[in-house]
């Protein structure tokens, strides 16, 4: 059986579909893999034996850039139209697809499968575009949501209307170009009527919604056995345990220096640092030794041994910490990154700070409340209750509805 993973998006897009992709292999699936052509993500996925098919422009290019939100539908069409000439041709042959990231890309492979006659699914990390009545929507930046407006249902149609006006149009024209019809809601379109949340049901509660069928798998993380390189362990070893900081592929473009606030903060509460670069590009702020700069490195090892993890809140970086029983300070900067800062505080395994710009200060308290006793047994005692198995689980799933159904192609 042949399947193609599709995406376009981040560093957290990507890295669940290397984790589906090794369990699909597990089961005698032959798996590639459309992401953008970014060289750590061809990296990542040559290291598991996965063939990637790049996509699109420079994803960390492209948040870098920081464009305009008067420019977001322009940005979907070019989205749109790498997905429709990228994955034509990789889902050639194919019997699946499994499209996941921004939602103009998953629009876009979602009319591919649709073409070929491909059996598909749709996969969100996050619950936050699935209506629901129990929450409003994500707003889109640039079209706010209408502060008078209180019922949900009316903002979910709402919210419908603004994904049509940003990605309707770009979506219908490369569809025409292939013969489809036009998509009348093209929100619904992309997730179905029986999509996949692939977040741990602990971490990520989903509360039944009217019209969806959602199966939630467990989060898609693949067991990191890289050790830590040497002179990480023996800075761990060499003091008490540090403070991780790290936004992961978040840019952090507030005019504050973040590196400087973070590292001071930390060091106020007597703790050593261990900075991740990431896509902000972290750097020391002197040459101190209780400071440790690291790039890409295990952090399923390394949040195992570190008094707390100071991140932007993706939810491959929450998931991982929250399994790993560290606890955490969440500066949470876009779209999803506000619920699981509050998720973090929910369940007191951590602490959310109060917008997306830290101030000494303020990230100061936030990280005595994460580095308090109390919060580490809550930690401990939660990161026993998160599932282990969502790619497997997802893997058989998948495999399974493929060998019920087989679509026929569309004429």
């Amino acid at each position: 059986m042949r399947v193609l993973l599709s995406t376009y998006g981040s560093r957290g897009d990507v890295e669940p579909l290397v984790a589906l992709a090794v369990q699909l292999r597990e089961l005698d699936a032959e798996v590639r893999v459309c992401a953008p052509p970014d060289e750590d993500f061809a990296q990542r996925l040559a290291g598991v034996g996965v063939p990637m098919v790049p996509v699109g422009p420079s994803a960390r290019a492209l948040t870098i850039a920081a464009p305009r939100p008067s420019s977001l539908p322009e940005r979907a069409a070019e989205v749109i139209a790498g997905q429709f000439e990228a994955v034509t041709a990789a889902a050639e042959g194919c019997d699946a697809l499994v499209a996941t990231g921004m939602m103009p890309a998953v629009a876009g492979a979602l009319s591919v499968a649709e073409k070929l006659g491909i059996r598909s699914v749709s996969v969100s990390f996050q619950q936050l575009i699935l209506p629901s009545p129990h929450r409003p929507p994500l707003a889109y930046p640039g079209r706010p949501l209408p502060p008078e407006v209180t019922d949900n249902r009316v903002l979910w149609e709402l919210d419908a209307a603004s994904i049509n006006a940003l990605f309707g149009t770009a979506l219908n024209t490369n569809r025409a170009s292939i013969g489809l019809p036009p998509v009348d809601n093209v929100r619904d379109y992309v997730i179905g009527t029986q999509p996949w949340l692939a977040t741990d049901p602990i971490l990520d509660p989903w509360q039944e919604a009217p019209d969806l069928d959602v199966a939630q798998t467990g989060a898609w993380i693949l067991p990191d056995v890289q050790p830590l390189p040497d002179e990480l362990v023996a800075f761990l070893d060499a003091g008490t345990p540090p403070v991780y900081v790290g936004f992961g592929s978040m840019p952090m473009h507030a005019s504050t220096d973040v590196a400087e606030v973070a590292i001071e903060a930390i060091r106020a509460r007597g703790r050593r640092v261990v900075v991740f670069c990431g896509w902000a590009e972290l750097a020391p702020i002197d040459d101190r030794d209780d400071c440790f700069v690291v790039g890409e490195v295990n952090q399923q090892a390394l949040f195992g041994r570190v008094a707390a993890v100071v991140h932007h809140g993706g939810a491959g970086t929450t998931t991982t910490a929250t399994r790993a029983g560290a606890p955490q300070v969440v500066v949470p900067q876009a779209a999803d990154q506000p619920y699981w800062a509050g998720r973090v505080a929910e369940l007191g395994i951590g602490a959310a700070h109060d917008g997306p710009t830290p101030s000494i200060e303020s990230l100061s308290a936030a990280l005595e409340m994460a580095l308090a006793p109390g919060t580490r047994a809550r930690a401990t005692a939660v990161a026993g209750t998160i599932r282990t198995d969502g790619a497997k689980v997802a893997a058989k799933l998948l495999l399974e509805a493929v060998s019920r159904e087989r679509p026929q192609v569309f004429v």
